[in-house]
Formats: C-alpha cells, sequence, structure tokens
C-alpha cells in the first residue's frame, strides 16, 4: 500500500499535524503539550499556531493554551449543509431524469464559480459533454450561476464583472455587464435562469432554485441538453422537482 500524500510546502504539512493533534485531543491544550505531541520545537509550534489564531482556525481561551476555532466549525456547516441537499435531491433528479433522459446538475456557489455536487444522466441522453461531479464553472457563464448572481444586489454583481472581467468561453459568452444584468433581471423575475450555449457549444441549460428553510438559495438544480433538443415543455417539471427538494429543506415559500 502506498504511503499517503504529504503537502509540497512543509509548513502546510506542520499546520495539518497541529490541527490533527488539537482535534484528537478535543481539549484546550497548552504551547509543550501541543509540540511535544506534533514532536516539533516550541518556536515552530508558536508561530504557526499564532498564524491559526489570525484566521480564527485555533482560538485561545487562556493565555498560553489553544484548541480549535470557530472558523473550522464554519467551513464545516458549509460542507454538511452541502452533503445534506445532495442527499435530499438525488431521488427527485434521478425521477426528473427518468422523465425526460436529459442529464440534471445540482450545483453550489463557491465564490465566483459553480461547483457541481450531483448529476443523474444517462449514455442515451446523446450528450457529449457532462461535467463531472467536482467541476466548475464562472457564474455569468451558467444558468445556476445566473441564479445566484441574480440573487445579489447591483454593487455585488458590478463588483463581480470587475473582479472577474466577465471572461468568454464562447461566441455567445456574456462579456458584457449590461447584458448580463439584463438577463439577471428577467431571472429575478421568472426564478429561472438560461445558458444558451454559454459555456458550451451545441449545449444549452435551464435551472430552477433550490432554497433552504430560511428561504436562501442554496443550490440550483439545472438541465442540460444538446442545444437543438432543449424543449421549454420540460421547465414546470424542473421547477417542481426544484420545489420538491426546497419543501425537504424545509422551505414553506
Amino acid at each position: 500500500m502506498s504511503e499517503p500524500a504529504k503537502p509540497s510546502v512543509q509548513v502546510i504539512e506542520r499546520l495539518f499535524l497541529l490541527l490533527e493533534v488539537l482535534a484528537k485531543n478535543g481539549q484546550a491544550m497548552s504551547l509543550k503539550e501541543i509540540s511535544e505531541a506534533a514532536k516539533l520545537h516550541p518556536s515552530t509550534t508558536h508561530r504557526i499556531l499564532n498564524d491559526l489564531t489570525i484566521g480564527r482556525f485555533v482560538e485561545r481561551p487562556e493565555a498560553g493554551t489553544y484548541r480549535l476555532g470557530m472558523r473550522l466549525l464554519e467551513l464545516g456547516t458549509l460542507v454538511k449543509d452541502r452533503l445534506h441537499v445532495r442527499d435530499l435531491a438525488l431521488g427527485p433528479m434521478r425521477e426528473l431524469h427518468r422523465l425526460i433522459q436529459q442529464p440534471v446538475n445540482l450545483s453550489v456557489r463557491q465564490g465566483d464559480e459553480i461547483i457541481y455536487i450531483e448529476r443523474a444522466y444517462s449514455e442515451r441522453s446523446g450528450m457529449q459533454v457532462v461535467r463531472a461531479i467536482g467541476g466548475r464553472a464562472p457564474l455569468h457563464l451558467t444558468s445556476v450561476g445566473k441564479l445566484f448572481l441574480a440573487s445579489d444586489d447591483i454593487a455585488r454583481i458590478r463588483a463581480y464583472a470587475t473582479r472577474t472581467g466577465l471572461p468568454s468561453q464562447t461566441r455567445n459568452s456574456l462579456t458584457q455587464l449590461h447584458q448580463l444584468e439584463r438577463e439577471l433581471q428577467e431571472a429575478q423575475k421568472s426564478g429561472v435562469a438560461r445558458d444558451n450555449e454559454e459555456l458550451e457549444l451545441g449545449v444549452r441549460c435551464i435551472a430552477a432554485g433550490v432554497r433552504d428553510d430560511q428561504g436562501k438559495l442554496v443550490a440550483g438544480l439545472s438541465i442540460s441538453a444538446p442545444a437543438s433538443r432543449m424543449d421549454e415543455s420540460w421547465l414546470p417539471k424542473l421547477q417542481s422537482t426544484a420545489n420538491e427538494i426546497s419543501k425537504a429543506l424545509g422551505y414553506r415559500g
């Protein structure tokens, strides 16, 4: 059996090690206890712990003691929520795929991109390109990404455009802010967004939002199809499936 891969930067390896030491102990530990458990020099241990404290990955409940910080809980909650949505969505996604025989994708926002976290598809769909689970794409080039942008205020939308430069992938990509704002206004009104061969030529997508018990947009459900096969009659089925998943998450809107 091969050994687990190690980080290429030594300080990152040591950072991981210190987090593992704190996680295994569960209680606040002194610098001496941590450095001995990690087999690191106290000055090295102190320097890394200090940096982790700045990022709130580690906290000092009392002078000279350390424990895991709240930032890890915040990040863990994001992952937990993502997995929860995925678990609840898979059954309805498979049923929607059975009805339309085209790929059905579940995506979430991560910064300036969406990340595909689940999909239901079969070889019979005729799709040449199916985005892999874990794949990413810019918000403004995808149907789900547009839903997330449409939920932002105008200042955040413009900040996104400035930050990213609205790069293109195809001749249909929206690279002008006024074009994007017009599409986002439509998405706000209808609750539906579209990708008209903007990410990949020959592929069109439509998306509806998935909301949690607080009404927050937490994911997007999309249908991908060859451009010539996209059928607007799928839209009510897509919206119904997205609503079903939202209700399972506690949404009552």
